[in-house]
């Protein structure tokens, strides 16, 4: 029974993490409708970054907090040169080759300059070998922290997005970008904002999970990337609430199969249930069909 505990929290703690990657790919969603699928090489960046400046002998106050704004200072390059050119090409889906391929330069450049070998990632605030007894099962404080962490950013980009000016504006860029315009809103302001705050969640992302797997290589993200995207389609893309229950069911299943099967069969899962989700309700478990009107 406490290895079934162990299990269900572990999930839970991961797909907080998908969940926070997931709400970094709406953010971008609402806005422009494309999604960034080099955003794996973000949290990989920024996770690489932070172990470089720690190692030029920067304390981790200043490290983890450059590494994860030059995420953020990435995707706005991702927005200038592979989404918006192709944007103003109308309805193409040129922008899904060209953010893969800025994905693609990131990994090589990072393998350049650092080697393709895996990075180990120091410990920030607790060690591996830290657990916490609750009712009888060994958690991990680094589980722990990871969680608050997420659910924490999670709630505060919500109430974020509902009471500000700037998550009105989000909304309503989303709803009707030419409409927000005529209002006076600064469409091409929010939708830069939209990717830098995407990046941010990114590269928080990226630092936690490296945070776990003490190491961190130029394919790191990659993974990541692709387990926060079937969290977003599996809650709803775009809602909030469901990548928050998408990301942990689908760490919650991921964990049991990795615990009861294989851990070969783990991210095998994600895919079956990307599948499943787009067979029987393409728009996710939240989400709302929508319509064109012609």
């Amino acid at each position: 029974m406490h290895f079934v505990l162990q299990l269900i929290f572990a999930g839970v703690c991961v797909g907080a993490v998908y969940a926070l990657i997931a709400m970094g790919l709406s953010l971008t969603f609402w806005t422009t409708r494309t999604l960034n699928f080099g955003q794996g090489s973000l949290l990989m960046t920024a996770s690489v970054g932070t172990v470089a400046m720690l190692g030029a002998g920067m304390p981790a106050a200043v490290a983890v907090p450059l590494g994860v704004l030059l995420a953020g200072g990435l995707m706005v390059i991702a927005e200038r040169i592979a989404i918006r050119p192709l944007l103003k090409a109308g309805d193409s889906m040129g922008w899904v080759v060209s953010t893969l391929g800025l994905g693609i330069f990131l990994q090589g450049f990072v393998s350049t300059v650092f080697g393709s070998q895996a990075i180990a990632f120091p410990s920030l605030v607790f060690d591996s070998m830290d657990f916490v007894d609750l009712a009888g099962v060994q958690v991990s404080s680094q589980y722990l922290a990871v969680l608050g962490l997420s659910l924490t950013l999670m709630v505060a980009m919500e109430l974020f997005l509902r009471r500000s000016a700037w998550g009105r504006a989000v909304r309503a860029v989303s709803h009707d970008a030419d409409a927000a315009a005529l209002a006076g809103i600064p469409v091409r302001r929010v939708i830069v904002l939209s990717f830098v705050a995407s990046g941010v969640l990114a590269g928080i992302a990226g630092v936690m999970v490296a945070q776990i797997t003490g190491t961190v290589d130029p394919g790191f993200g990659f993974n990541l990337m692709v387990l926060g995207f079937v969290a977003a389609v599996f809650g709803g893309m775009g809602n909030t609430a469901g990548a928050l229950v998408g990301g942990i069911a689908l760490g919650v299943i991921e964990k049991l199969v990795g615990g009861y099967v294989s851990t070969a069969a783990e991210h095998g899962m994600a895919f079956a249930i990307l599948m499943v989700i787009l067979a029987i309700r393409p728009q996710g478990l939240f989400g709302r069909k929508e319509f064109t009107k012609v």
